[in-house]
């Protein structure tokens, strides 16, 4: 099996976590459990190494060859865009399709923003996205994830693979949505890349 094509299958993978942490916090009616419990999600792709794009950006500081990282990276959110749809199609047969009716009001929300305001949310969701899957690398405590993941999804900040979930099963996958999503993309990459640039500037001035 080839490189990319297995980064791909992990993107699926970690699309698909995502698409059952949204379906957990789209169930819950008390919105404080429902954040902690879409953690799964993303305790779900650390633990497996799942390839997610919001956990794999904020990286791309410290690689070598860039231009191969970002082509990986634009191979993950591929993947992670497949496996939200897989997600949300195969949850649309279930029992709990009326789920539906719930994501529509979120992805109505989201969708009547300005992309200003998107784009600033979705920069603060990288920012705490690549401190959970940093924290989670250096001490292996899934705290951090749950406490940095229930944060951002309680302050109302942009994730771009879990708004695919939403807009793909409230049938609002549109030319505004894609253009919505890669806001949201640029917003998570711009944030996930600040700590990490940081950092490095950091370590150059010692």
């Amino acid at each position: 099996m080839s490189n990319r094509l297995k980064t791909f299958l992990l993107a699926i993978g970690a699309g698909m976590a995502i698409g059952m942490g949204s379906i957990v916090y789209l169930t819950m009616e008390n919105k404080v459990i429902g954040a902690l419990l879409f953690t799964v999600g993303l305790y779900t792709i650390v633990l497996n190494g799942l390839a997610l794009f919001t956990g794999k950006v904020g990286y791309v500081v410290c690689q070598d060859c860039k231009t191969d990282y970002c082509s990986e990276l634009c191979i993950i959110w591929t993947g992670n865009l497949v496996g939200t749809g897989i997600c949300a199609a195969l949850i649309s047969f279930s029992r709990v399709s009326s789920l539906r009716e719930v994501a529509i009001k979120v992805s109505e929300v989201k969708l009547s923003d300005n992309l200003l305001s998107i784009f600033i949310l979705a920069i603060f969701c990288g920012i705490l996205m690549y401190v959970a899957v940093e924290g989670f690398k250096q001490k292996g405590q899934p705290l951090i994830l749950f406490l940095c993941v229930s944060t951002f999804i309680l302050c109302g900040f942009e994730h771009c693979v879990a708004n695919m979930f939403y807009f793909i099963l409230a049938g609002e996958f549109t030319l505004k949505a894609l253009l919505y999503l890669l806001v949201m993309t640029a917003g998570n990459s711009i944030g996930g890349m600040l700590i990490p640039l940081i950092k490095l500037e950091r370590i150059k001035q010692s």
